[in-house]
């Protein structure tokens, strides 16, 4: 038995050996730099292709040899348990161990909290994909684990990893006092409206990197492992269900953006109104959709959204039959680059307000000012312009907030 268990801790060790030569070392997400790698146990949620994998190897290979990484849909862990692993790992002189794919494993959130408690020496990192598996299971976790969460590629990271361009990210204090001045130090280096036009159709996540031709595809299938692997078990919804989630997904990318009616919704989902509105909160809550609303705090699934968007512009490029709307592209990219760090929420007088502080009305290169006219701390987000002035920003230079 001793000797099977240190014949598969070299093999985890080999097997990285092989991930290690293949993981870049030049590109890094944005939140490699913001994680508190010296904490004892953090948990990096996100996407499957929002690279997490790469995060973590390259985190590896920084401290190399005392770290170790783990999948933890590896076979073994379907005979034995992590802590049995980790306990093998410890006496070769491991430190920090770096745990991907943690909700493939049945007691990975106990086995955390024993690892956690039994082993002060050490750090964890452990990354989920199963957003909503992976929240339910952090209760137990909760007074012992830093979360984060690695959304897509922000048009700034794309502009690094399609053109190795390095820019800084900005605040949106920042954009919003001198937008005219940065855009002009960028638009000299690269080509705006079509790299603009790339990352909207295929630059949110990193694996377009893989294969552009296959990115659709490959999208669509991640997509609909979350609807039937994630979603649907978690709620236990049945097959017609799931399907008509497919078919709202697909409405919402015709949309511009979509208003939901719940009634109408029900309907044609067959299914009771509280339960879209709950499929609705689920469908946000995996990352899926974003649900615009008046208000972020206290806010229950029952309270009808007032828009409906895709959680990211490329979703709503390869479920559309045709290009999609471009009106709905514009205010899905605006949104998905500001949710990120801010509070969003729909205003009386624009399309978003902005930590209840910043107007802002979304259009394209002859959107005028006067919806928001007279509105204090108001800005129109415009498509097509490559520099703004006065309170016009162009659309893409806040794809640079992180």
């Amino acid at each position: 038995m001793l000797f099977e268990k240190s014949k598969i801790m070299d093999r985890f060790i080999k097997l990285l050996e092989k991930k290690s030569l293949a993981t870049s070392k030049s590109h890094k997400r944005f939140l490699f730099e913001q994680i508190d790698w010296g904490q004892r146990l953090s948990i990096i949620l996100g996407h499957r292709g929002s690279g997490k994998t790469t995060m973590l190897l390259q985190r590896v290979n920084a401290l190399a040899p005392n770290a170790i990484y783990l999948s933890l849909d590896d076979f073994y862990f379907e005979t034995y348990r992590l802590v049995e692993a980790v306990d093998a790992l410890v006496e070769k002189g491991y430190t920090h161990f770096f745990l991907d794919e943690v909700h493939r494993y049945k007691y990975w959130s106990n086995d955390l909290k024993n690892i956690y408690d039994n082993y002060p020496e050490i750090n964890v990192v452990a990354t989920g994909s199963s957003l909503l598996e992976v929240v339910k299971g952090q209760a137990d976790l909760s007074r012992r684990a830093v979360s984060y969460y690695l959304p897509g590629l922000s048009f700034r990271e794309f502009l690094q990893f399609e053109y190795n361009l390095s820019f800084s990210s900005l605040t949106l204090e920042q954009i919003i006092e001198s937008h005219n001045e940065i855009a002009l130090n960028y638009i000299d280096n690269i080509n705006v409206e079509k790299a603009f036009q790339e990352y909207l159709k295929y630059g949110y996540y990193p694996f377009y990197k893989e294969s552009k031709r296959f990115y659709g595809q490959r999208l669509m299938e991640t997509t609909n492992l979350v609807l039937d692997v994630d979603v649907a078990p978690f709620e236990d919804l049945s097959y017609s269900t799931v399907r008509n989630m497919k078919k709202l997904m697909y409405i919402i990318s015709q949309s511009v953006p979509f208003t939901p009616n719940i009634a109408k919704l029900s309907e044609r989902m067959g299914v009771p109104r509280n339960s879209v509105l709950k499929i609705l909160d689920l469908l946000h809550h995996a990352k899926i959709v974003s649900l615009l609303r008046r208000d972020t705090k206290g806010v229950s699934y029952l309270q009808k959204p007032e828009k409906i968007y895709l959680q990211n512009t490329n979703l709503a490029w390869f479920l559309s039959d045709h290009k999609p709307d471009v009106g709905n592209l514009r205010e899905t990219f605006f949104l998905s680059q500001l949710e990120v760090n801010h509070k969003v929420t729909s205003s009386r007088f624009g399309d978003f307000m902005i930590d209840g502080k910043y107007t802002f009305e979304i259009g394209g290169p002859s959107k005028t000012a006067e919806q928001i006219q007279g509105v204090p701390l108001s800005y129109i987000a415009a498509d097509g312009i490559k520099g703004g002035s006065g309170n016009k920003i162009p659309l893409w230079l806040l794809g640079f907030l992180y």
